[in-house]
């Protein structure tokens, strides 16, 4: 589904990805790891078209999206939670969820305000509240459901728990249990490798804008060396 070789970004004359390289395979849950400071956010950025790509490969579904525009990407089917959530702050629960809404791909059973609700009771809770007033973890909840919103083929979460409280990762990481139980290919990033071993299939490890190790949760949890050396503290 998606292919990335040799990826080489940056920002102005600054080069912070040098040879990245990850690969996803439909309903796959594929995870991008690191310190902070590494490439990962980068990697993602640039993918999406909001980081002029210096060089590599990038396709997507067999369409190169190496230099495409943002709304490009988008259109192909890859839906982006950033970091820092960024949803409308001025805008209700329910107007942030149907501004995004969309079904390009024709999808059999699309994505809907009442499955989001379902998936997360919280949000339904809140339909009419301002998203400013949210909460980070329900902040974090409408960013996914802005992204399901549009149909993704493939979902992509930028620090999908960074500082959220115990209970709302718990939260976040049943709604990524159920979206792999549904077929719905993801690329997460987060720092619970515990955690993310339990629910990914593969992991990519990145060090200083390069690929650096790349396998099975298996393979990772045999080698506690690796998370030891690229990822942890």
């Amino acid at each position: 589904m998606l292919s990335v070789r040799g990826l080489q970004s940056g920002y102005g004359p600054s080069q912070v990805l040098f040879d990245v390289a990850l690969e996803i395979s439909a309903g796959e849950v594929v995870t991008l790891l690191g310190r902070n400071g590494m490439g990962k956010t980068t990697t993602v950025m640039t993918l999406m078209g909001l980081v002029p790509a210096w060089a590599g490969e990038a396709r997507f579904q067999k369409a190169d999206i190496l230099r495409a525009a943002p709304e490009r990407v988008a259109k192909l089917g890859v839906g982006l939670v950033p970091e820092g959530r960024m949803v409308f702050p001025t805008l209700t629960v329910r107007e942030n969820l149907v501004a995004t809404a969309s079904n390009r791909l024709g999808r059999a059973a699309p994505w809907t305000l009442a499955r989001v609700f379902d998936l997360f009771p919280r949000l339904k809770e809140r339909a009419n509240q301002m998203a400013r007033t949210l909460s980070g973890g329900e902040q974090q909840m409408l960013a996914i459901g802005r992204a399901l919103m549009t149909n993704p083929t493939l979902l992509i979460l930028d620090e999908a728990t960074e500082g959220l409280a115990p209970v709302i990762r718990a939260e976040i990481w049943r709604c990524v249990e159920t979206l792999k139980a549904q077929g719905q290919s993801i690329l997460l990033i987060d720092k619970n490798v515990s955690v993310l071993q339990r629910i990914a299939d593969r992991h990519f490890i990145v060090e200083r804008g390069r690929t650096v190790w790349s396998g099975s949760s298996a393979e990772l949890a045999s080698q506690p060396e690796i998370v030891s050396r690229y990822v942890g503290i």
